[in-house]
């Protein structure tokens, strides 16, 4: 019988790795070298916006591959003006971290075991290394270490699967099981947030089925935490346990919500308080820094990033649920051709995603590199110098610090904010630094956030540099 061994292309077809593939692997490694190594000195911005680079791509799809390494090689060429540099070190736009190179360099593992992470048993290794990242993560924050942890995409999936769980728990008090019944019919829950809370936590309360326009609004402080006595107002009025959601860092300030005092609030209702702290929970993990977010660690769930301080390579954040049970018991839905040893927890247990990569071995590198002492050292010296270019822009004139710095974040405004938006605009067509934009009291604003972990004072040298240079230029 011919089992098609004659057959070249068929032949070729089932190599698990030609030279030709090594070649491609090889050249994507060699330009992701180059690239790294020109974030020193390379423009942030790109250089083309998305009407223009589309012009690069606007091809039919040809009937005939090409070779690999030249796939690769012209991918990278043709896509390198569109790149914005988001791992360099001068890059404060968002609240997101450079992607260390150890974590990189493990992300490369990741593609190459190709493992899918749903199953403890078909990806033992994956799974022990991904648990280890959550047990070291809850020592880090000083959370109670026996939670409930998944590894998520990010904030966003992070707070939903909270929002979620908490849903669940709060209406299963009353007697009301979601997974059999359902939401048509079901008891309503109060449910309250800050009015400076970032996107993320709404949208979670728009996937779970709350709806945005029944979420009370508390009336926040003029850095964004809320307000005591408007928690108290707005916690009068439940007459059933509420869902509180409240934030660890503000997203253009870096305030916390005071947690020590709103959170035996809620209690008292018996409601659940959910933290958003996609950045400013890291702070937890400073112990000269702690007290600023202090009585966060009380709350019943949170949700962290860690491709933001951590600086791991995208898409990686943690959902974490002081009650693991009540996790497991919104989250799981296995399939009965995965296998349960009982031997650790199943992955597949405590997320939405079932089929994922491992997107937790980046942060397991990144944490053994670092150490516990590295992560902190690398946190106090981002708010080092966000306390640093704040004082220095402050005695500039023409410039004015809108928040009070307490962590990474610093809000910058000029006269006016059509001068605001002309040195912003300025800044960023330059590229040698990237901060971007935001509103803050009803005030244009050039927000600053300083995570990547390669950020030294010359990056923000640079930029109090370019500020002064495109305020110059602004008024002529």
């Amino acid at each position: 019988m011919n089992n098609g061994s004659d057959n070249p292309s068929l032949h070729d077809a089932v190599q698990p790795f030609r030279d030709g593939d090594r070649q491609a692997v090889e050249a994507a490694a060699r330009i992701a070298i180059a690239y790294r190594a020109s974030l020193e000195s390379s423009q942030v911005t790109p250089n083309l916006r998305p009407a223009e680079i589309s012009e690069r791509f606007d091809a039919p799809l040809a009937e005939i591959g090409e070779d690999a390494a030249k796939v690769i090689e012209n991918l990278a060429s043709t896509a390198a003006s569109g790149i914005h540099g988001h791992t360099s070190p001068r890059f404060f736009g968002y609240v997101c971290g450079g992607s260390m190179p150890v974590g990189l360099a493990a992300d490369i593992l990741v593609s190459a075991w190709g493992q899918n992470s749903a199953s403890a048993w078909e990806s033992p290794a994956v799974a022990v290394i991904e648990q280890t990242v959550c047990r070291w993560c809850l020592g880090l924050l000083g959370l109670p270490d026996d939670c409930g942890v998944s590894l998520v995409t990010g904030a966003t999936v992070a707070n939903t699967q909270a929002i979620i769980a908490a849903r669940d728990a709060l209406l299963a008090r009353r007697g009301w099981d979601v997974s059999e019944r359902g939401l048509f019919g079901a008891p309503e829950i109060p449910v309250l947030i800050g009015a400076d809370a970032h996107s993320a936590p709404l949208a979670g309360l728009k996937y779970s089925g709350f709806g945005l326009g029944q979420a009370i609004q508390i009336a926040t402080d003029d850095q964004g935490g809320i307000r005591l006595d408007a928690l108290e107002t707005a916690l009068e009025s439940c007459t059933q346990p509420p869902l509180v959601v409240l934030q660890a860092g503000q997203i253009n300030t870096g305030a916390f919500d005071p947690f020590a005092d709103a959170i035996p609030m809620v209690r008292e209702k018996q409601g659940w308080v959910h933290v958003d702290g996609a950045f400013g929970l890291w702070m937890h993990a400073v112990p000269e820094l702690r007290s600023r977010l202090a009585g966060v660690n009380n709350a019943d769930s949170w949700a962290v990033d860690l491709h933001k301080w951590l600086n791991a390579p995208y898409d990686a954040g943690l959902c974490i649920l002081r009650d693991r049970s009540t996790l497991v018991a919104a989250m799981s839905a296995r399939g009965a051709y995965l296998p349960d040893t009982g031997e650790i927890w199943e992955p597949s247990d405590s997320t939405l995603e079932l089929s994922r990569r491992a997107r937790g071995v980046p942060s397991y590198a990144i944490l053994k590199h670092l150490g516990a002492s590295g992560v902190r050292e690398m946190i106090r010296r981002h708010c080092a110098l966000a306390t640093y270019l704040a004082e220095t822009l402050s005695a500039e004139p023409g410039f004015e610090i809108l928040n009070d710095v307490v962590s990474n974040q610093v809000a910058i405004c000029c006269d006016d904010n059509a001068r605001t938006s002309e040195v912003l605009k300025r800044v960023q067509t330059r590229g040698k630094v990237y901060p971007s934009h935001g509103v803050l009291r009803d005030r244009q604003i050039i927000r600053v956030s300083i995570t990547n972990h390669a950020t030294d004072r010359a990056d923000i040298d640079l930029l109090i540099n370019e500020l002064r240079i495109a305020h110059e230029q602004a008024i002529g």
